[in-house]
């Protein structure tokens, strides 16, 4: 599912021209809470229940460079599914459909009060499951 739309900013690029690396991380950690929120994650269970994510891995990969003004997009989807984390794939396209970068992230849920992780609430897990996808997609 498309989870996050964007455009270049000048000030979001290295001295190469080139979008730098913490930028596509920003969209992919944006799109990250747009999935969660279709699986039914709500923030508003950071204060009311103290739940919410913690990323554990983020696995970046490069494949075409994003310029200034360039447009762009993120999909994204599930690829697993474990007791208390998601595994998640982020691809970001430029405005012709071709991929730019792509990451692969493990995220856990988390009691922010205790600081350990929690089992996925069972409508997350249920509703993750329905948009599970192939890890090789």
């Amino acid at each position: 599912m498309r989870t996050y739309s964007g455009v270049v900013y000048p000030a979001q690029t290295d001295a190469m021209g080139h979008m730098t690396v913490q930028y596509y991380v920003a969209a992919f950690d944006q799109a990250m809470w747009h999935l969660v929120h279709a699986l039914g994650y709500r923030p508003e269970w950071q204060t009311e229940r103290g739940e919410g994510w913690a990323d554990v891995r983020h696995d970046v990969t490069f494949s075409k460079e994003l310029r200034v003004g360039g447009l762009f997009w993120v999909e994204s989807s599930v690829v697993a599914i474990g007791k208390t984390s998601l595994s998640t794939r982020h691809r970001l396209f430029d405005p012709g459909g071709e991929l730019s970068s792509t990451d692969d992230v493990k995220s856990v849920y988390f009691d922010l009060n205790g600081r350990k992780a929690l089992p996925l609430p069972e409508q997350i897990r249920m509703s993750a499951n329905d948009r599970l996808t192939d890890a090789r997609g």
